[in-house]
């Protein structure tokens, strides 16, 4: 009855026997759509053009493969589009090439990271890519880390991992430390570690936007006097709003003085870190017992692409291994779902991995060149007198018309936002230190001076 079932109905798996020819002609039709998409671009926008797009659900019978093309053009003209170079609002660059391949390989496989014998290959891939990631980053022989789906659950599985590792894990009073422009994320994470928000204590910022030191260790002394019990700390490499870098030397040697866990967040800068590009603060990396990294913000690795990479792969394993009864395991290899949060997994780390191989190092460090380049040609030539502007070591710069009461800062930069869009040109505006800002993101490889140079046109207007 299924075999009948797939030739009346035209439903198809990949076959045993044979060439696929079905699935080759699908596949080739796609690319040639996602491709003609990416062509018009620049002619497009980087928003929607089409608000056509219906969410047809399933019907009883199946539809024909052209009902369901026509409905993929639908969604890719209602989507977002990273290629346009003027899309320069968020981390979001253009995909990668190899990483889109990379993606196709991953789905086609469709193995799964919660075990070695479910993902043979895959598993050995991301164990030695998490390796080699560690040791770029000055880690030991000890370190390792796991791939998850994005830098928010990174972050998670490290923090999961430093109370545990403190022996805190289900002590009420135990509190985790973050600069007051740390990523909103971990309001989230305080909530899944089942913590109130009075146990996220937020560390002042000076006036480039890093952690103050001073006021660090003015909290620490207070936590110890309210016997609160600190299980990590948290450096920003690489702030939202403005990419600064807390100075991770100094909160390194407090860590190490008072034994207490240290997280870098280096989910938007973490990347800078491989590289031999001069940015300032990248430095004592090597010194934190964790450290997220997103692959996928600025060199086009297609999503989700985010490691957490440890110093000691222990303490993953003591903190994440159950145990699993269902699977047969292999003598000296770590089931990928004993070390995190995530069981199910599929091998997205094969689109990392191909989209690094196909880069190499040079590769990696002109795409990142490029984003500060084109940071430092924004900065030099936008008005001095006319703007506030805030930014840091990083590619993001994020700034507002000077003396512009907070009230007012909320209709301006709306209404710059819209002005933009209609020139084709996507910006965001985030909300920092009580005011609206208008944030310029520089991670977009398609993105030239000429369109620089009418971004600052408009801006001026």
């Amino acid at each position: 009855m299924a075999e009948d079932l797939i030739n009346n109905k035209d439903i198809y798996f990949p076959s045993y026997l044979g060439t696929n020819d079905k699935l080759i002609t699908l596949l080739n039709r796609a690319s040639q759509t996602l491709c003609d998409w990416f062509s018009v671009a620049d002619k497009n926008g980087p928003l929607p053009f089409d608000e056509s797009f219906k969410c047809t659900m399933p019907a009883e019978d199946g539809n024909s493969a052209d009902d369901l093309f026509s409905e993929i053009e639908s969604l890719l003209n209602n989507s977002f589009n990273p290629v346009h170079p003027c899309s320069l609002a968020h981390l979001d660059p253009p995909p990668l090439i190899f990483s889109i391949l990379g993606d196709l390989i991953a789905a086609g496989l469709n193995n799964n990271l919660l075990a070695y014998e479910l993902s043979p290959s895959a598993t050995l891939l991301e164990e030695s890519l998490c390796k080699w990631f560690a040791k770029k980053l000055g880690f030991n022989d000890f370190s390792g880390g796991i791939a998850a789906s994005g830098g928010t659950l990174s972050n998670l599985n490290a923090l999961i991992a430093a109370r545990n590792n403190s022996g805190l894990g289900t002590n009420p009073n135990s509190v985790l430390l973050v600069s007051e422009d740390a990523h909103s994320s971990f309001v989230k994470c305080i909530r899944v570690m089942g913590l109130d928000t009075a146990n996220l204590v937020r560390i002042k910022t000076d006036k480039q936007g890093r952690m103050d030191i001073n006021d660090l260790r003015k909290s620490l002394d207070k936590c110890s006097i309210e016997n609160k019990k600190i299980f990590a700390i948290v450096a920003t490499l690489g702030t939202t709003v403005r990419g600064a870098i807390d100075p991770i030397k100094e909160i390194s040697e407090i860590c190490k003085q008072r034994n207490i866990w240290l997280h870098i967040d280096g989910s938007i800068g973490g990347i800078f870190a491989i590289t031999s590009i001069p940015i300032e603060g990248l430095n004592n990396i090597n010194q934190a017992n964790s450290i997220t990294i997103n692959p996928q913000k600025i060199i086009g690795i297609t999503k989700t692409s985010s490691l957490l990479l440890v110093s000691n792969m222990s303490t993953l394993e003591n903190t994440f291994n159950t145990g699993l009864p269902y699977i047969s395991s292999k003598e000296n290899i770590i089931n990928r779902g004993e070390i995190g949060i995530q069981g199910s997994r599929p091998a997205e780390i094969i689109k990392l991995w191909l989209g690094l191989r196909f880069l190499g190092m040079n590769g990696i460090e002109n795409i990142l060149k490029s984003s500060i380049k084109r940071k430092d040609f924004f900065i030099k030539n936008i008005s001095k007198n006319k703007f506030d502007i805030y930014s840091g070591p990083l590619h993001i710069v994020s700034f507002l018309p000077k003396k512009l009461k907070p009230k007012d800062s909320d209709v301006w930069t709306q209404t710059k936002v819209n002005e933009l869009i209609n020139n084709n040109f996507m910006l965001s505006r985030p909300k920092f230190k009580g005011k609206y800002f208008l944030r310029v993101v520089m991670g977009n490889y398609n993105t030239k001076e000429s369109h620089i140079e009418e971004l600052l046109r408009l801006l001026d207007a």
